[in-house]
């Protein structure tokens, strides 16, 4: 199959505005027979439910939560990226365009980059209509300050939980349309597998958490707007219920997965402190705006970090890239500073730690000021870890953070299933190999409040209005897959928990699938994976049943999938021979231990497509017409 990305002829800037007018349109009166169904309520499916029920579309929302203000894009701290240029200090759209694109390390599209960075001046505008409450200058005038892989300061932000604040933005026109009638909400509400007919999505077949109800619900096109797959690594700092469900039954129906194995370790981390810990805690990219990262100079240095002079002092960031410093993007962070652990430098009583240092910020701005910037965040580190960061460094190492692959998707958001489309991070399209820090909460909005609107007309415009029922058999067949699936879960009567499972596979990808990988690494975690999810159906220990809230069960059936997917990520990690971005294969490294790029094998998407019990490689070839791809330099 070929691959058309359906990206617009003509000039780059030009692209979007011109797709849009050759979009079809549906008039008002004929949006009102079209049903829509948006899998999860974060800020990519809340603004797109949202902003489609406004247009007069019907909608059915579903979320795993008890209410869509738990989302996991609460989570997001550090703010939102925009090039509106209020500093005066070189920004500007191609700025924005050209930093994202550099800072994916040449893996994704031109033109998906391009129209991500000319949508987010809207979303700032839209946000600020909505009454999100951002930071602002003494004058009153909106603030931003600078985020890794940038020169200039374009993150918008409000204290240390943007994404909390943009959610409720969201959720509230998610709420007004409720009012209105026009978006039925389904909490507690999961989906278990994706309906097609005739080739087309159709609808999705879901459990009521709290019954264990199955049901279908059919529509004329479905938006799978489900987060990432971060999980998979047990320890990461997604919530506890974020899964790659949907988007993996989405797979196994004909949707391709693109670059699964790119996936972020994010530098700004709580170092994991035991063994029963079931998730790790985020300190915000902004804080590397104020903090200067360090590890002392020699090894096994345990003195207490105010006992070590500065010139025993190792701020090995700043020192490696004096252009960046601190803000390198997190893919460099990160693995330097797993780089200074391995070396025995790393600090704390694990040594998998560097410091956060805010000491000189305080007194050059002080203290009052770091805490009206931050103040929430350093409360939650307080909280945690039982230490005052404004009177010592706080201790910090990178964990699994966000996934840049994802379904794939052309430039209309549609995957190669005709009429299901995926939003946010549940897709791959715009991080290319590394995302860069506030950029998350720029996709998901941008393509949920001004994307799909626009072009998921052109594809429901071709539709009939005729409704399908869910007695159809496609429906009642993917009924009893879901069921036969539950009852043989239900059936395993074992010694081990699913949590066992999970953080088997977890340590397995994080050893050869994390922040660096080699073949034979990769060789092994294949072979390690299959034996587990040989015992995994084996020896399950399962209890309850399905007619009550059981989430054991939910976290099997998710754990299932993890297994089977982390097979792909592991395939695709192998095939790539190359380093670019997150995806360090350590046989492919410049001189100074930097990730070297094969431009020529391997400037592609890799996109997969379902097999049974293998997978079939198709490639999407990038071009580059407007930025010729370079070796990253943030020195």
């Amino acid at each position: 199959m070929k691959l058309d990305a359906k990206i617009p002829n003509g000039p780059l800037s030009e692209k979007w505005t011109k797709h849009q007018f050759e979009l079809k349109l549906i008039n008002p009166a004929n949006k009102r027979k079209y049903d829509i169904i948006v899998v999860g309520t974060g800020l990519a499916g809340a603004s797109a439910a949202a902003t489609l029920a406004e247009l007069g579309y019907n909608i059915k929302a579903f979320c795993f939560q008890d209410s869509a203000r738990r989302a996991h894009s609460v989570a997001a701290q550090g703010g939102i990226n925009a090039a509106k240029n209020y500093q005066n200090d070189g920004d500007s759209v191609y700025r924005l365009f050209y930093d994202t694109l550099k800072g994916g390390d040449f893996r994704a599209r031109e033109a998906d980059v391009y129209r991500l960075a000319e949508l987010s001046n809207n979303i700032i505008d839209q946000c600020v209509a909505q009454g999100v409450p951002f930071a602002r200058e003494y004058g009153g005038l909106l603030d931003n300050h600078s985020f890794g892989g940038a020169q200039v300061s374009r993150t918008f932000y409000a204290k240390g939980q943007t994404g909390q604040q943009l959610l409720i933005g969201a959720y509230s026109a998610l709420s007004r349309q409720i009012a209105n009638g026009k978006v039925k909400m389904y909490p507690r509400t999961e989906m278990l597998d994706l309906v097609t007919i005739d080739g087309k999505a159709r609808g999705i077949v879901v459990r009521n958490l709290v019954t264990g109800k199955i049901e279908s619900h059919s529509a004329h096109a479905v938006l799978l707007c489900t987060g990432g797959y971060g999980n998979i690594y047990f320890l990461s700092t997604n919530c506890m219920g974020a899964n790659v469900s949907a988007t993996w039954q989405a797979h196994k129906k004909g949707a391709f997965f693109a670059n699964p194995s790119f996936v972020q370790i994010h530098p700004t981390c709580l170092p994991l402190h035991e063994r029963h810990q079931s998730k790790l805690t985020l300190m915000s990219e902004s804080l590397r705006n104020d903090g200067r990262v360090w590890v002392p100079k020699k090894m096994g240095d345990k003195r207490h970090p105010h006992e070590i002079p500065e010139a025993e002092r190792d701020y090995f960031l700043e020192r490696k890239y004096p252009a960046f410093g601190n803000l390198v993007p997190r893919d460099v962070a990160s693995r330097n500073a797993k780089q200074v652990c391995d070396e025995g430098r790393g600090v704390g009583v694990t040594g998998l730690a560097v410091y956060l240092d805010f000491k000189e910020a305080i007194e050059r701005r002080g203290e009052e000021a770091i805490r009206t910037k931050y103040g929430n965040l350093f409360q939650i580190y307080e909280k945690i870890t039982n230490e005052n960061a404004y009177h010592e460094p706080m201790k910090i190492y990178p964990a699994v953070h966000y996934t840049m692959g994802g379904l794939w998707v052309d430039y209309n958001l549609m995957t190669t299933i005709p009429g299901l489309y995926s939003l946010g991070e549940a897709n791959f399209s715009e991080h290319g190999a590394n995302r860069l820090g506030a950029s998350a909460l720029m996709q998901t909005l941008a393509e949920g409040y001004f994307v799909v609107p626009r072009t998921i007309a052109a594809y429901l415009a071709s539709m009939p209005y005729d409704k399908v029922p869910t007695d159809h058999p496609a429906f009642k067949e993917a009924e009893q897959d879901v069921k036969k699936l539950i009852n043989r879960i239900l059936a395993l009567k074992g010694d081990k928990t699913v949590d066992e499972y999970h953080k088997e596979l977890g340590l397995i990808l994080w050893n050869y699938c994390g922040m660096s990988r080699n073949a034979a690494g990769l060789k092994q975690a294949k072979e390690e994976i299959k034996k587990l999810q040989g015992a995994f159906w084996e020896n399950l220990k399962m209890v309850g049943t399905n007619d009550e809230l059981n989430q054991t069960l939910e976290k099997a059936i998710r754990v299932a999938d993890f297994l089977e997917m982390s097979q792909l990520m592991v395939d695709d990690a192998l095939h790539r021979n190359e380093s670019c971005g997150c995806h360090f294969r350590e046989e492919y490294q410049t001189e100074e231990g930097e990730a070297q790029r094969d431009d020529e094998n391997f400037a592609y998407v890799a996109a997969w497509e379902y097999k049974g019990k293998g997978a079939v490689l198709h490639k999407e070839n990038l071009v580059f017409d407007e930025l010729k791809p370079t070796q990253r330099s943030y020195k």
